[in-house]
Protein backbone atom coordinates (compact mmCIF):
# COMPACT_ATOMS: atom_id res chain seq x y z
CA UNK A 1 0.00 0.00 0.00
CA UNK A 2 1.37 3.63 -1.22
CA UNK A 3 1.84 6.69 1.76
CA UNK A 4 -1.30 8.67 0.21
CA UNK A 5 -3.72 5.23 0.37
CA UNK A 6 -2.50 4.85 4.18
CA UNK A 7 -2.68 8.29 4.89
CA UNK A 8 -6.36 8.22 3.67
CA UNK A 9 -7.25 5.21 5.72
CA UNK A 10 -5.46 6.52 8.83
CA UNK A 11 -7.58 9.27 8.30
CA UNK A 12 -11.37 7.72 8.12
CA UNK A 13 -10.37 6.79 12.02
CA UNK A 14 -10.01 10.03 13.25
CA UNK A 15 -13.98 10.32 14.10
CA UNK A 16 -13.08 7.06 16.12
CA UNK A 17 -11.79 9.33 19.02
CA UNK A 18 -13.30 12.34 17.86
CA UNK A 19 -15.90 11.64 20.06
CA UNK A 20 -18.17 15.19 19.51
CA UNK A 21 -17.64 15.73 16.25
CA UNK A 22 -16.05 19.45 16.64
CA UNK A 23 -12.88 18.36 14.62
CA UNK A 24 -10.20 17.74 16.46
CA UNK A 25 -9.19 15.02 19.40
CA UNK A 26 -8.50 16.25 23.28
CA UNK A 27 -8.78 15.13 26.62
CA UNK A 28 -12.74 15.77 26.09
CA UNK A 29 -12.96 13.15 23.74
CA UNK A 30 -11.59 10.72 26.34
CA UNK A 31 -13.07 11.49 29.31
CA UNK A 32 -16.58 11.27 27.23
CA UNK A 33 -15.85 7.52 25.81
CA UNK A 34 -14.96 7.05 29.80
CA UNK A 35 -18.49 8.43 30.63
CA UNK A 36 -20.51 6.85 27.35
CA UNK A 37 -18.59 3.34 28.71
CA UNK A 38 -19.88 3.78 32.52
CA UNK A 39 -22.97 4.68 31.68
CA UNK A 40 -23.78 1.61 28.83
CA UNK A 41 -22.22 -0.98 32.13
CA UNK A 42 -23.99 0.86 34.83
CA UNK A 43 -20.66 1.84 36.77
CA UNK A 44 -19.84 4.86 38.57
CA UNK A 45 -17.40 7.20 38.19
CA UNK A 46 -15.93 6.71 41.69
CA UNK A 47 -15.86 3.46 41.83
CA UNK A 48 -12.28 1.58 41.75
CA UNK A 49 -13.40 0.78 37.96
CA UNK A 50 -14.21 4.11 37.12
CA UNK A 51 -11.40 5.57 38.53
CA UNK A 52 -9.42 2.97 36.64
CA UNK A 53 -11.22 3.84 33.52
CA UNK A 54 -10.53 7.45 33.97
CA UNK A 55 -6.78 7.47 34.75
CA UNK A 56 -6.50 5.23 31.62
CA UNK A 57 -8.51 7.60 29.28
CA UNK A 58 -5.92 10.12 30.60
CA UNK A 59 -3.16 7.87 30.32
CA UNK A 60 -4.11 6.65 26.57
CA UNK A 61 -4.89 10.92 25.99
CA UNK A 62 -1.55 12.10 27.07
CA UNK A 63 0.27 9.06 24.53
CA UNK A 64 -1.84 9.86 21.71
CA UNK A 65 -0.72 13.06 22.44
CA UNK A 66 2.74 12.71 22.74
CA UNK A 67 2.29 11.47 19.15
CA UNK A 68 0.36 13.44 16.89
CA UNK A 69 0.04 17.28 19.21
CA UNK A 70 2.43 18.61 16.71
CA UNK A 71 1.86 22.22 17.82
CA UNK A 72 1.03 21.27 21.69
CA UNK A 73 -2.21 23.36 21.82
CA UNK A 74 -3.33 20.11 23.47
CA UNK A 75 -6.05 19.16 20.39
CA UNK A 76 -4.89 16.88 17.82
CA UNK A 77 -6.38 17.69 13.86
CA UNK A 78 -6.61 15.18 11.35
CA UNK A 79 -3.83 16.26 10.07
CA UNK A 80 -1.54 15.57 12.99
CA UNK A 81 -3.61 12.25 13.67
CA UNK A 82 -2.34 10.92 10.25
CA UNK A 83 0.98 12.44 10.60
CA UNK A 84 1.82 10.79 13.75
CA UNK A 85 0.21 7.76 12.41
CA UNK A 86 2.60 7.84 9.38
CA UNK A 87 5.70 8.98 10.89
CA UNK A 88 5.96 6.85 14.45
CA UNK A 89 3.40 4.04 14.28
CA UNK A 90 3.11 2.34 11.15
CA UNK A 91 6.05 0.48 11.42
CA UNK A 92 5.30 -0.08 14.97
CA UNK A 93 1.81 -0.54 15.80
CA UNK A 94 2.66 -2.63 18.93
CA UNK A 95 3.57 1.38 20.33
CA UNK A 96 -0.01 2.72 19.55
CA UNK A 97 -1.08 -0.58 21.75
CA UNK A 98 1.03 -0.08 24.53
CA UNK A 99 -0.53 3.26 24.44
CA UNK A 100 -3.84 2.32 24.88
CA UNK A 101 -3.21 -0.74 27.50
CA UNK A 102 -4.51 1.03 30.00
CA UNK A 103 -7.82 2.24 28.62
CA UNK A 104 -8.88 -1.16 27.01
CA UNK A 105 -7.98 -3.10 30.67
CA UNK A 106 -10.20 -0.65 32.51
CA UNK A 107 -12.77 -1.32 29.65
CA UNK A 108 -12.21 -4.52 29.91
CA UNK A 109 -12.78 -4.58 33.71
CA UNK A 110 -15.79 -2.09 33.17
CA UNK A 111 -17.64 -4.48 30.75
CA UNK A 112 -16.50 -8.01 32.14
CA UNK A 113 -19.79 -9.04 34.37
CA UNK A 114 -18.39 -11.96 35.78
CA UNK A 115 -15.04 -10.63 36.43
CA UNK A 116 -13.28 -13.14 34.90
CA UNK A 117 -10.35 -11.03 33.07
CA UNK A 118 -12.44 -11.62 29.56
CA UNK A 119 -15.29 -10.37 27.69
CA UNK A 120 -18.21 -12.05 25.88
CA UNK A 121 -18.55 -10.74 22.07
CA UNK A 122 -21.67 -9.27 23.43
CA UNK A 123 -20.06 -7.18 26.02
CA UNK A 124 -17.24 -6.47 23.69
CA UNK A 125 -20.33 -5.53 20.82
CA UNK A 126 -21.98 -2.94 23.80
CA UNK A 127 -18.50 -1.37 24.19
CA UNK A 128 -18.11 -0.51 20.93
CA UNK A 129 -21.45 0.93 20.80
CA UNK A 130 -21.69 2.87 23.74
CA UNK A 131 -18.25 4.44 21.95
CA UNK A 132 -19.96 5.47 18.55
CA UNK A 133 -19.65 2.30 16.39
CA UNK A 134 -22.95 1.41 14.31
CA UNK A 135 -24.74 -1.78 15.77
CA UNK A 136 -24.23 -4.17 12.86
CA UNK A 137 -20.60 -3.36 12.84
CA UNK A 138 -19.96 -3.15 16.74
CA UNK A 139 -21.53 -6.84 17.00
CA UNK A 140 -19.51 -7.97 13.96
CA UNK A 141 -16.03 -6.89 15.50
CA UNK A 142 -17.10 -8.50 18.68
CA UNK A 143 -17.97 -11.71 17.21
CA UNK A 144 -14.73 -11.61 14.66
CA UNK A 145 -12.51 -10.98 18.09
CA UNK A 146 -13.21 -14.51 19.58
CA UNK A 147 -11.33 -16.72 17.09
CA UNK A 148 -11.86 -20.04 19.16
CA UNK A 149 -15.58 -19.36 19.10
CA UNK A 150 -15.26 -19.90 23.19
CA UNK A 151 -17.34 -17.24 24.14
CA UNK A 152 -14.62 -15.09 25.46
CA UNK A 153 -12.42 -12.48 24.16
CA UNK A 154 -8.78 -11.66 25.74
CA UNK A 155 -7.33 -8.66 26.63
CA UNK A 156 -4.76 -9.70 24.10
CA UNK A 157 -6.61 -10.23 21.32
CA UNK A 158 -9.02 -6.79 21.82
CA UNK A 159 -4.98 -4.91 21.95
CA UNK A 160 -3.46 -6.25 18.87
CA UNK A 161 -7.16 -5.98 17.28
CA UNK A 162 -7.33 -2.03 18.12
CA UNK A 163 -3.63 -1.78 17.61
CA UNK A 164 -4.04 -3.82 14.05
CA UNK A 165 -7.38 -1.36 13.30
CA UNK A 166 -5.90 2.12 14.11
CA UNK A 167 -2.07 1.36 12.41
CA UNK A 168 -2.71 -0.91 9.82
CA UNK A 169 -5.92 -0.03 7.70
CA UNK A 170 -7.35 -3.17 5.83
Amino acid sequence: MDSAEYERKIAARFATFDQDGNGYISREDFSTAAVALLTEFGATARSEKGQALYIGAEAFWQGMAGIADRDGDQRITKHEFVGGAVKRLRDNPARFAEIARPFLDAMIAVADADADGAVTPQEVGRALKALGVQADIAETAGTALDADADGKVSEAEIVAAFAAYFTVPE
